[in-house]
């Protein structure tokens, strides 16, 4: 008989903020050697539930009880509860850009000896977890020079590096392409025969249903209910459903499209490597998008799609930018931020913790920070102007916030998305460059999501659309390019697009 021994244990689990109750009288099992999911729509209380659970919330500062295998976690910070191999990766990843690889891996875990590192035994060791996780980057690379998707991979590899029991994953593949999330799902499957218990947080259902043998529900700061994934086949309607306590039939919304003339144009674009200054990472970029179109940028991993889109946005990334931008058919030179905001050009970038929001200020303070001389007369900014933008913003953008004042730390990670989309609404763009507008977050908040971008393209308003989720692209963009290796490697009509045909062109092989 298979071992059904309970690993985690938490009864009546209830946590306030100031003005809002995120967790009320929660409760989950979790038993040993199992994956056990955690749904719902953000803000629902599952992340925060896990820092109650691994002391970046301590043991006083919330109700209710803990239980892990059998003893009583009592946990006051993440040291407690990772010397009794509890070990959270979170949403919002916490590397340090300036050190390399495998001194983030063994940060506060260093392999040495009489007090000296060992760096023998550090890069060696580095080598063999980065294979574990199948990320083929040297261990002495710094993190700020690897993408987003990569650092998930190497926050997953520093996990593993210590004696972890219970595994927990905030969203794990939100960052990872099709390919890469495949074997992460297949490297969490590997965890569970080696014994490890793993809960794994994602608004991906389908690989939440491929994986989990369980699955509990969080809806409002509270259990709605818990799943079995063994037996009876479960849907992911049904999980929807117990999500936002309502049907969702449609997961992209209906558009009414009315594309014009072509407003924003990029011909032969080249960008090099901001440290490798020989190294070609976008060459002889040709694109274009309309008035009331939706652009979609397909590419794998390291395709350089972000790193095009930074480029566009006032040169943010790269060196030796060469190429024309055109705004309704005049030349444009846009040389810094300041000059792409000047021309209507917006970008919301894929990570909202480096580059999208202040974390410790104000919901109000946020959304306006882009457009400063909006709310100001005679360069001092007015109070009144202030509040009555960002509670426009807030109700346009139906971010869910106690009120304007609430600091963006205390958000959940798809109302944070919400204040970065609304911070660029208020410099009212022209060009909205979108650098995966719907990374983790729910079905519920990606419906909205979509709604507003509809909304911005039925104004007229010209969008490129960065994501790694081509069922995404299709259901949302009227044309589609692929990016290969730093290079235009197809472009395709809506009508005429399937995930086929743009893999064909994602993974199309072209030499330096």
């Amino acid at each position: 008989m298979k071992n059904t021994e309970n690993i985690l244990e938490m009864k009546g689990i209830t946590k306030s903020f100031p003005g809002v109750k995120a967790l009320e009288d929660v409760n989950i099992t979790v038993q040993k050697g199992e994956i056990h999911a955690l749904v719902g729509e953000n803000g629902a209380g599952k992340s925060t539930l896990m820092k109650v659970l691994s002391g970046v919330h301590p043991y006083g500062t919330y109700n209710g009880d803990i239980y892990f295998n059998k003893k009583p976690g009592e946990f006051k910070n993440i040291n407690d509860s990772e010397n009794v191999g509890i070990v959270i990766i979170h949403q919002e990843l916490a590397l340090i850009p300036e050190l390399s690889v495998a001194e983030n891996i063994f940060l506060g875990n260093e392999q040495a000896s009489k007090g000296i590192i060992s760096w023998n035994k550090t890069i060696t060791y580095t080598k063999d977890l980065l294979q574990k996780v199948g990320l083929d980057i040297p261990p002495l690379e710094k993190i700020k020079n690897i993408g987003v998707g990569r650092q998930q991979l190497v926050e997953i590899a520093k996990a593993i590096s210590k004696e972890v029991k219970l595994l927990i994953l905030d969203e794990p593949t939100a960052a990872l392409n099709e390919e890469d999330s495949e074997n992460l799902l297949n490297l969490l499957l590997e965890f569970k025969n080696q014994g490890i218990t793993c809960i794994l947080i994602s608004h991906k259902l389908k690989e939440v249903l491929k994986v989990s043998d369980s699955l509990t529900v969080l809806r409002d700061g509270r259990t709605v209910e818990t799943l079995s994934l063994k037996g009876e086949a479960i849907t992911e309607n049904q999980i929807i459903k117990a999500m936002v306590g309502r049907d969702l039939t449609n997961i992209f919304p209906d558009r009414t499209t009315d594309i014009g003339g072509r407003t924003f144009e990029i011909r032969n674009w080249n960008v090099y490597h901001p440290q490798q200054s020989e190294r070609k990472v976008l060459d002889n970029i040709n694109l274009h998008v309309n008035e009331g179109e939706i652009v979609g940028i397909a590419g794998l991993m390291g395709a350089g799609r972000t790193e095009l889109a930074m480029s566009l946005f006032g040169k943010s990334y790269g060196k030796k930018i060469s190429g024309e931008l055109y705004l309704n058919g005049k030349p444009i030179t846009v040389q810094n931020v300041s000059d792409a905001i000047e021309h209507k050009v917006a970008y919301v970038s894929e990570s909202r913790k480096e580059y999208g929001l202040i974390l410790i200020d104000s919901v109000r303070h946020n959304l306006t920070l882009s457009n400063l001389k909006q709310v100001s007369k005679n360069n001092i900014i007015k109070d009144y102007l202030e509040i009555k933008a960002a509670e426009d913003l807030k109700k346009q953008m139906n971010i869910k916030a106690s009120s304007i004042d609430q600091p963006v730390v205390h958000l959940s990670g798809g109302n944070q998305q919400k204040v970065v989309l609304g911070k660029w609404l208020f410099t009212h763009p022209e060009v909205l460059i979108l650098d995966e507008p719907t990374r983790g977050i729910d079905v519920g908040a990606k419906f909205e999501i979509y709604k507003i971008i509809n909304e911005l393209a039925e104004k007229g308003k010209s969008i490129i659309m960065i994501s790694s989720e081509l069922p995404e692209l299709l259901g949302v963009c009227d044309r589609i390019y692929a990016l290969s290796n730093g290079r235009v490697t197809g472009e395709v009509a809506k009508e005429k697009a399937d995930q086929e045909v743009l893999m064909e062109y994602m993974t199309a092989a072209y030499g330096r």
